[in-house]
C-alpha cells in the first residue's frame, strides 16, 4: 500500500512557545522514534506548517483568537528539532507545505491553501497514494480541520489517524469524537 504521512504543524511554538499544547514535545518525540523505525512505510511525507505575518487576522492583537504564533521566520515557527533529522534524512521525501500566509484569511487546515491543497493532489496521483496518515498539532484546530477536508476531496477510507502522535488542547475530546462518529481509521 502505498502511504503518505501527513503531520500538521509541529513547530516550536505550539510546543513549547506562544501557543504550547500540553504534551506536545512527548508526542512529537515519540513521532521522531517512530519515522526511524517507520520511514520505509512512507512514499512520501508532508510537514504543514502555520506561516503568519505578523498583522495575520487570527492574532488577538489584530482582533483575532490567539497569541501572536508561527511568525514567518521567527523561531517560534520552526520545525521541531527533534523531527528535522528523520524527517529530512532518511529514506522517503519530505516537503514542507505553508498556510496562513494570508493576513485576511485563516486556515487551520492545510487543504484551505489553494497552492499546498493542489501540491498535495499531485503528489497523491503521482505517487498513486492509498492511505494518508495524519498526526500533529492541535487534535481539535488544525489536525481536525485537515481531516474534513482531506475527506470532502479523498473519502474517509483515505485517511488512517496516528493517535500517538496528535495532542490537542481539549485533550483529544473533539477529534476523538469526529473521529468515531465518522468511522475514521485510526491507530492508537
Amino acid at each position: 500500500m502505498n502511504r503518505l504521512l501527513l503531520i500538521v504543524d509541529p513547530q516550536i511554538d505550539f510546543i513549547s512557545g506562544s501557543l504550547a499544547v500540553n504534551g506536545a514535545a512527548k508526542a512529537m518525540d515519540a513521532l521522531a522514534d517512530y519515522l526511524y523505525k517507520r520511514d520505509e512505510l512512507y512514499q512520501y511525507k508532508i510537514v504543514t506548517n502555520d506561516w503568519h505575518p505578523l498583522n495575520h487576522c487570527s492574532f488577538q492583537r489584530n482582533g483575532g483568537s490567539w497569541p501572536v504564533h508561527c511568525v514567518q521566520y521567527s523561531i517560534g515557527a520552526a520545525i521541531y528539532p527533534k523531527l528535522l533529522e528523520p524527517l529530512f534524512n532518511i529514506n522517503s521525501t519530505t516537503k514542507v507545505l505553508t498556510k496562513g500566509n494570508n493576513p485576511r484569511i485563516e486556515e487551520y487546515s492545510i487543504f484551505k491553501n489553494r497552492s499546498s491543497a493542489n501540491y498535495i493532489n499531485r503528489i497523491i496521483n503521482m505517487k498513486q497514494i492509498e492511505q494518508i496518515d495524519l498526526c500533529g498539532i492541535a487534535g481539535d484546530y488544525c489536525v481536525l480541520d485537515t481531516l474534513k477536508d482531506g475527506i470532502k476531496f479523498y473519502g474517509k477510507d483515505m485517511f488512517n489517524v496516528l493517535m500517538p502522535y496528535v495532542v490537542s488542547i481539549d485533550n483529544g475530546k473533539t477529534l476523538n469524537e469526529f473521529v468515531k462518529n465518522n468511522s475514521i481509521k485510526v491507530t492508537y
